[in-house]
């Protein structure tokens, strides 16, 4: 699988930003790409940095976006992974992926299940939580376990990914730092987010591709503190190895990942063999309170 990777920054509006990603998946497509993963949220500004009303509008051209990243797909000849603003009926959005087919057509979709709600990342305001489970998309290229941001922190997501079938696992990601974070703690947060990651890659078998968001936003009209996404997008193979790390510019690549591994990887650390599912009923419970 030759994976196509784009990780941009935000600018002007929806058009720029679809007329911007035409291009670059375009690009990976000459370049030889088969699957091209999308950042979270592409084709807008991030605008969870704050509560407003008047950002459910970014949600209007729901249907609209969907025809552009189908013909989009089609026309380069690629699995494309999107993340949209979905409205999926008066007052009810989502935060949604969109697998579609080198043909246009939808292999499937995946609403983000985990919604945080913190300073700067105030999605439970837009977003209800997703009711479609984990449930990996089959596509023309094998079995995609698609999930996004915040859900990348849960092991009981990319567990069960694996466990339904998922020969890869694939996070859309808009994830950043405050500015008045000192450095030491911009490293931890970062190193963090990439040790979890491959945690998720090691202890499944599975390569994993993450895909962030780049640049500073903020809502100016609020006056709010924005965030500085870090981007450092990076694909990794079954035993967590970096396959491939970006900076925190905008960039894009292809990577070349080797589904086959997992199998071979399997054999010699026999996790998912070795699980006492027999034992694991407490996980099931939000707290256990010992006294």
């Amino acid at each position: 699988m030759k994976v196509g990777v784009v990780q941009e920054s935000f600018f002007g509006n929806k058009e720029s930003m679809q007329t911007l990603l035409k291009k670059r998946v375009g690009q990976l497509a000459k370049d030889g790409a088969n699957l091209v993963v999308l950042q979270e949220l592409h084709d807008s500004n991030y605008f969870c940095i704050s509560e407003d009303v008047k950002n459910f509008d970014l949600a209007d051209g729901f249907k609209d976006d969907i025809e552009f990243y189908s013909k989009l797909a089609k026309n380069c000849g690629v699995v494309l992974v999107s993340s949209l603003f979905e409205k999926r009926a008066a007052g009810l959005y989502h935060n949604t992926s969109i697998v579609f087919e080198k043909d246009g057509s939808i292999a499937g979709k995946y609403r983000k299940m985990h919604i945080p709600d913190d300073p700067g990342f105030y999605e439970k305001f837009y977003f209800c939580e997703g009711d479609l489970g984990f449930e990996p998309i089959d596509t023309s290229l094998g079995r995609l376990g698609v999930l996004i941001c915040w859900d990348q922190w849960f092991f009981e997501a990319a567990r069960i990914m694996a466990l339904k079938g998922a020969e890869i696992l694939i996070y859309p990601t808009a994830i950043g730092w405050f500015d008045e974070d000192s450095d030491e703690e911009k490293k931890r947060q970062l190193d963090s987010w990439i040790t979890i990651q491959r945690a998720h890659a090691i202890s499944n078998g599975l390569p994993l591709v993450s895909v962030n968001r780049v640049g500073y936003e903020r809502d100016k009209s609020r006056c709010i503190d924005g965030i500085r996404f870090w981007g450092n997008s990076f694909v990794c193979g079954a035993q967590g190895e970096i396959i491939k790390r970006l900076s925190q510019k905008s960039e894009s690549c292809v990577v070349d990942i080797d589904l086959k591994r997992s199998e071979e990887i399997r054999r010699i650390w026999p996790f998912l063999r070795d699980r006492r599912v027999d034992y694991y009923d407490d996980l099931l419970k939000k707290y256990i309170d010992n006294g």
